[in-house]
């Protein structure tokens, strides 16, 4: 049941107006001071206070002063028999929801109290969501005690609040938007959107269209004005996915974004200005983009203010078993009605901490929920989990498709060649014999990888 407050110094306004209220439905209490009306605030939630402006000792302004202070939620409803146009001003300057003068009609009071009531609910409702929403993203879903998460725990903890630039980097599935989303709700932009594009998801015309929007006529298929990502995450967080697959056209105007907070649309002339956070996120080393010329080096330098990189699973294996809980306990609500899982067997345990989980955490999320699906016990047993999990011998290196074998080859034996070198004092014959290769061999080597070495020993 809803409840309203009604503040007024005469017995008989506080009657009329109770006996009114109950009948529609509402539990009414009275008070006949502001010193009695901010007792019953601070003690009640109500969803509606009606108050008389002018009172003895306290007065009505100072019973919005109380409901602002102790419940700013709750709309407040000034009525007077003395109204003037400077006692409106002042009310609703201070925040009243609306002002009447006596003497109403009762319908009218009837009207502002149940949209009144319609406000608050609205307000306790988006409170909620946004409360909902935050929890969400706390740490505690993160899931993880291992020293390195609780590193990386302590880390967004201390950069939450700010509102410098983000890159977060760690191979696929270990769970980077989930800490671009816990940057965004624990910090003090929470209130506001938290936009996400990926950047390989897209050709370059139309993510950038996506990205800036873009002005009817601009193009072809432009029949009407398109407002970007970009413009409708102002005052929140921009998180720019797989910021390597960028093409160097989107990284110039992004470098824009990031130096100036504003840019234009495609096929417009006006600036547009934005106050937001940038986090970005990347499976690619961007240093190593930067050498090959395919990612911006300024660019880099400016994404790169606040550096968080996420271990991947093999890196920390004693929060498996907790992670394996976690996902039991999630796909018992989203799979089993009846018979839900109680955990998992000692044996499929050991063999899920043995498997070097190449796909991360997400990998591991998707056994889990495999798992859950198939087991007829209530127990998760071997036979329920991925082949590949069950049969696993050997070592992973993580995620292979990433390396560039030649080069990293190439890069491994030029450091062992400069090290010879520098034992050697840049003899080329001396330095051959202490790595095993014959002196033509060697000077090959030498002038391949264009290092130093003695003139007199490359005869």
């Amino acid at each position: 049941m809803k409840s309203v407050l009604v503040v007024d110094d005469e017995k008989s306004m506080c009657d009329l107006l109770s006996i009114v209220l109950k009948k529609d439905g509402y539990r009414v209490k009275v008070a006949q001071d502001g010193f009695s009306a901010a007792k019953l605030i601070r003690e009640n939630d109500f969803d509606v206070v009606i108050t008389d402006i002018q009172m003895p000792r306290s007065n009505g302004l100072d019973v919005l002063d109380a409901v602002n202070k102790m419940r700013p939620h709750t709309p407040v409803v000034m009525m007077t028999a003395y109204a003037t146009a400077e006692t409106a001003v002042e009310a609703m300057k201070k925040g009243a929801y609306d002002y009447i003068s006596k003497p109403f009609n009762i319908e009218d009071i009837q009207l502002i109290v149940k949209n009144a009531v319609e406000k608050k609910r609205l307000a306790d409702e988006n409170t909620y969501l946004k409360s909902a929403l935050s929890s969400q993203y706390q740490f505690a879903n993160i899931v993880g005690k291992s020293p390195k998460m609780r590193q990386l725990f302590d880390y967004i903890s201390k950069v939450s609040n700010s509102s410098a630039t983000v890159l977060i980097t760690g191979e696929s599935g270990t769970g980077k938007e989930l800490v671009a989303k816990a940057l965004h709700f624990n910090g003090s932009r929470r209130n506001h959107k938290f936009v996400s594009i990926n950047c390989g998801a897209m050709p370059e015309n139309l993510l950038e269209s996506e990205l800036f929007g873009h002005e009817k006529g601009a193009f072809t298929s432009a029949d009407s004005l398109k407002i970007g990502l970009l413009e409708t995450a102002d005052k929140g967080t921009f998180f720019f996915d797989e910021v390597y697959e960028a093409p160097l056209s989107i990284q110039v105007k992004f470098l824009r974004v990031l130096q100036e907070r504003e840019f234009t649309r495609v096929g417009g002339t006006k600036t547009i200005k934005v106050d937001l956070r940038i986090i970005a996120a990347t499976n690619r080393d961007l240093a190593e983009g930067v050498r090959n010329k395919t990612f911006r080096q300024d660019l880099f330098y400016r994404l790169n203010v606040i550096p968080i990189r996420i271990p991947p699973l093999r890196e920390r294996k004693e929060d498996i078993a907790q992670l394996v809980e976690h996902f039991i306990n999630k796909f018992n609500g989203e799979h089993k009605q009846d018979d839900k899982i109680r955990g998992i067997d000692s044996e499929a345990m050991v063999l899920l901490e043995k498997f070097d989980w190449p796909g991360n955490v997400r990998e591991l999320e998707n056994a889990v929920e495999r798992a859950v699906v198939l087991e007829m016990t209530d127990m998760i047993q071997p036979g329920s989990l991925p082949e590949e999990v069950t049969h696993y011998t050997g070592h992973f290196m993580g995620d292979v498709q990433e390396i560039d074998l030649e080069k990293t080859l190439e890069q491994i034996e030029k450091d062992i060649l400069k090290e010879a070198l520098t034992y050697t004092d840049g003899d080329i014959k001396k330095a051959a014999d202490r790595l095993n290769l014959n002196f033509r061999s060697m000077r090959y080597r030498v002038k391949k990888h264009r290092l130093k070495a003695k003139p007199d020993s490359e005869e």
